[in-house]
């Protein structure tokens, strides 16, 4: 079993879509038909998508997780970061334009 997509709901689309570039996502814009206007990274056979929330779309508690190069710049674009350690790796938690909470570590050498 392997994800390969990832579709988030943004209040703050444009906001959101340079917060995840900042971790080193690099968006696409696409529009299929008649569908909205929303972003697409695509890297190593995983799609992570940014669509625009409906007015009145509620957008959950979905935490994710990231392996990252270079966190400490990634850091820059986040105002309140919180770390925890787990198995001897230091974990970054940030919070996303839409208030997700969103881990960040380096990966393994």
């Amino acid at each position: 079993m392997q994800l390969d997509l990832l579709v988030l709901r943004c209040q703050q689309l444009e906001t959101s879509r340079q917060f995840y570039e900042s971790l080193g996502f690099r968006f696409v814009a696409e529009k299929h038909g008649t569908g909205p206007l929303h972003y697409a990274a695509e890297d190593a056979g995983f799609v992570f998508e940014l669509y625009p929330a409906a007015a009145n779309e509620a957008l959950g508690n979905t935490r994710l997780g990231f392996r990252v190069k270079h966190v400490p710049q990634s850091l820059a674009q986040a105002p309140e970061t919180t770390t925890r350690e787990f198995d001897g790796t230091r974990i970054y938690i940030v919070r996303d334009p839409d208030g997700r909470k969103v881990e960040l570590r380096e990966p393994a050498s």
